[in-house]
């Protein structure tokens, strides 16, 4: 892990309530996906090239016609009130000012409206489906019309799977229903109409296309679900275990990307999440095969240790690593990648 956000964790741990560092820190069951998640990027090493000229390097990307200054996107995680009083208005902006770009989470605590007023630069917004479905359905549309680029579908969530270390989440009800009081049906109760829909099909996928926006499927971990996804619509794929939140045991996400990729084969971007602690980690990504990374935890830490200044400081800590690993790859760019860069640690 880079060393700020090493010293960024350590200060939300001090900065945060108990019970809120574990709401955010938490993975499912005995937690061995969440504790594999790291370590399995290092189980890659790398074969540089060399004898070609270093003197540029450029870590930019472009992504469904934005350009960004790194291929590393803020993942979606709820709730950023809990971390800092201003919540996803301070993330977006510290996110901009890198020159990334924000995937907002459908249960942010801040209004939607406000997060894209506070935007200089693209953002998605990511979908649930929920029990009351016309409630979702109102949201995207004011996503879309508040200027959302894409539309990212967690796929992965038809139930919330329990954790350990949680008796609740521990968020106040106007932040929980920020978004959703304006939609609910006269009688019916909040919370239970806004719990996971477990019919999240790949009609569901389909109907989200009707935006005119790209749609991504987030939560693939199989080759085969990634092309029922593309048969469904979906312009771009999110290899994802939910950051080791939903089911425990699921495979690290370093090792069902490859798989992903060649299913794939260069139809849609490929992005993946889940771990990713360094620019060497991006790097690793890179090389098997995908088009952007996404961190979701760090950025948390991020917002609780400094608010928008520690988003900044947080991806341009990993855009510098990432020039210096491409550098000493034999890269000047991450399109620049030579193939068979990266290779497996013998088991």
């Amino acid at each position: 892990m880079l060393r700020i956000l090493a010293e960024q964790q350590r200060a939300a741990a001090d900065l945060l309530p108990r019970e809120v560092h574990d709401y955010y820190a938490t993975g499912s069951g005995d937690e061995v996906t969440l504790g594999e998640a790291t370590a399995a990027w290092r189980r890659y090493r790398f074969r540089p090239r060399i004898g070609r000229d270093m003197t540029t390097i450029d870590t930019a990307i472009r992504l469904f016609g934005d350009e960004l200054a790194l291929p590393v996107l803020a993942a979606p995680t709820a709730f950023h009130r809990l971390a800092h009083p201003d919540g996803e208005v301070a993330t977006i902006r510290g996110v901009h000012r890198a020159g990334s770009l924000l995937v907002l989470s459908s249960r942010c605590s801040r209004r939607i409206e406000d997060v894209a007023a506070a935007a200089t630069g693209p953002w998605w917004f990511q979908v649930y489906l929920y029990a009351e479905a016309s409630i979702g359905r109102q949201v995207v549309r004011r996503a879309v019309d508040a200027g959302a680029g894409a539309l990212v579908l967690t796929m992965d969530t038809p139930y919330t799977a329990a954790k350990r270390r949680l008796s609740g989440v521990p968020v106040t009800d106007d932040d929980y229903l920020v978004n959703f009081v304006e939609h609910l049906p006269a009688g019916v109760d909040p919370f239970e109409a806004t719990t996971q829909d477990p019919a999240c099909t790949l009609d569901a996928l389909h109907e989200l296309t009707g935006h005119g926006i790209p749609v991504l499927a987030k939560g693939v971990l199989r080759g085969d679900d990634a092309l029922a996804c593309l048969d469904a619509g979906a312009a771009g794929i999110v290899v994802s275990n939910h950051g080791g939140r939903q089911l425990d045991r699921a495979v690290p996400t370093s090792d069902a990307l490859t798989e992903v990729v060649a299913a794939v084969s260069g139809r849609v971007p490929v992005l993946v999440d889940g771990g990713i602690r360094s620019g060497l980690d991006v790097l690793t990504a890179l090389g098997l095969g995908a088009d952007a990374v996404l961190v979701g935890r760090p950025i948390l830490w991020a917002l609780a240790a400094d608010g928008a200044a520690g988003v900044t400081a947080a991806l341009d800590a990993v855009r510098d690593d990432l020039a210096a690993g491409l550098a000493l790859a034999g890269a000047t760019s991450p399109a620049d990648l030579p193939a068979g860069l990266v290779t497996p640690v013998p088991r």
